[in-house]
């Protein structure tokens, strides 16, 4: 990995007027943000100064531990998703099969999946007093409350972000594994990844959460305490330093995670549907997921009293902005804004094109295909993929993996996702056309020397009458 050099003078200043601007301007006691690109922390900036004392404490730094509230929900998911790459959970699971005391109906029935992606229609909050202010219980009070009337939608149809079903999901982890979920989690991902400055319970030097009044300038502390079975929705204190190693995870795995396994994290299950808008937010496998103008983002805001932070990653350049701040009610789209300024004023650079090997039998088949009357195109991804698209205007497109289990191309997004792209050989050996799905590719419109479904009319093609 080519290292990242530091921000231009110029951009770190704006990123700097920016952030005190916002913390101006929402008085919040003291904010921190970083930018990541490379995978390396190359801007972080600090406003505010109230962070341990309500009166007007130590200064704010990339080192200082804020609660980033429901990005928690990001690294639980992650757990289980390695029980996934293990082979110990699947996806379709019902959770009841790894929670045996939640039956097999109800919430016992809803999959590991739905719970993952906000899709399973299980209540949003706990019954009872407000859990992000008060401290938690165990698991045994926690499924007290799963009975039938725990589920507020059919399962699969919507987004409805659930808290209880991620207290659900760390009960699970944690079973599967044999520990507790926080355990996994920093076996797996904090310790491998160098985050010594994450965890469970606030340690020095960690701001305050406050409350602060909406028509005064002052300030309340916020409670903290240990939210028991609920923790996996909400409990881990971060760091910018921290968070940009986990940046990294969204963005490619670092390491910890498959690259496949995270592009199955940024993948839609449910769309959060604003009246019949176009769709601007949406959760994957646990991971937010923002639609801006058809640029994709991941990662994940989070939210407990007295504190807001945001992870967010570009998908396509993999720069990211991370932001912590110690107000109730946090910092309005100061990430987006930050995350603009800088791409704005320092443009991803392009990685140079190189020439690289293409295998004798994938480069016969690259080029021009019709479907029908239909010019589409197969060109040579980077990656090894085939990729699929229209020749002259839009078509459905896909890119193609190969399938060592059989010998065919499989489809890796798009239309053509899991379906099977074969290249069929006439007796010379060389390629005469494609099998896609029940689509029959040729060389030429309409071959009359292909196997054409419906077969070709031997006039040919002439003037319309």
């Amino acid at each position: 990995m080519t290292t990242a050099p530091a921000v231009l003078p110029t951009t770190a200043r704006s990123l700097e007027h920016l952030l005190a601007e916002t913390q101006a301007q929402h008085r919040l006691p003291s904010v921190v943000a970083g930018i990541v690109r490379a995978g390396e922390l190359v801007w972080t900036g600090t406003a505010g100064s109230v962070v341990s004392d309500p009166a007007g404490g130590d200064t704010p730094a990339a080192g200082t531990q804020y609660r980033i509230g429901s990005i928690t929900k990001t690294f639980v998911a992650a757990g289980v998703l390695r029980c996934a790459e293990d082979g110990l959970v699947d996806l379709d699971d019902p959770v009841g099969r790894h929670l045996p005391e939640l039956g097999t109906r109800g919430v016992g029935a809803l999959t590991v999946g739905q719970l993952l992606g906000q899709a399973s229609g299980l209540q949003a909050e706990t019954d009872g007093p407000w859990w992000e202010r008060t401290a938690g219980e165990g698991w045994d009070q926690l499924r007290a409350l799963l009975g039938p009337g725990a589920l507020r939608h059919r399962a699969g149809v919507r987004f409805h972000y659930s808290n209880v079903g991620y207290g659900v999901l760390g009960e699970l982890l944690g079973r599967v594994r044999g520990a507790s979920w926080d355990e996994v989690v920093a076996e797996q991902f904090l310790r491998p990844l160098g985050m010594d400055r994450t965890s469970t319970r606030p340690q020095a030097p960690a701001a305050q959460g406050c409350a602060v009044h909406p028509w005064a300038d002052v300030v309340l502390p916020e409670p903290e305490h240990d939210a028991g079975a609920m923790a996996p929705a909400g409990q881990l204190w971060s760091t910018v330093e921290d968070l940009a190693r986990w940046a990294g995870v969204v963005a490619d795995g670092a390491g910890v995670l498959r690259r496949g396994t995270v592009e199955a994290m940024r993948e839609p299950q449910a769309v959060d549907d604003a009246r019949g808008a176009a769709w601007g937010a949406g959760y994957g496998l646990g991971l937010q997921l923002w639609n801006t103008g058809g640029r994709r983002f991941a990662g994940h805001s989070g939210s407990m009293p007295g504190f807001v932070a945001m992870l967010r990653v570009d998908v396509e350049t993999s720069d990211a902005v991370l932001a912590l701040t110690n107000s109730t009610t946090g910092f309005g789209d100061l990430p987006v804004r930050l995350l603009a300024a800088f791409t704005d004023a320092e443009p991803a650079w392009p990685s140079p094109w190189r020439p690289r090997a293409v295998d004798a039998d994938v480069l016969e088949l690259l080029g021009p295909w019709y479907w029908g009357p239909a010019p589409l195109v197969l060109r040579a991804g980077r990656d090894g993929s085939l990729e699929l698209s229209g020749l002259t205007g839009r078509a459905r497109s896909s890119r193609f993996a190969r399938d060592a289990a059989t010998g065919a191309w499989r489809g890796l997004d798009d239309y053509y996702a899991g379906e099977l792209l074969r290249p069929v050989r006439g007796a010379d050996g060389s390629v005469s056309h494609l099998d896609l799905a029940s689509f029959r590719l040729t060389r030429t419109p309409y071959d009359p020397g292909a196997d054409v479904p419906g077969g070709v009319d031997p006039a040919g093609w002439c003037p319309a009458t």
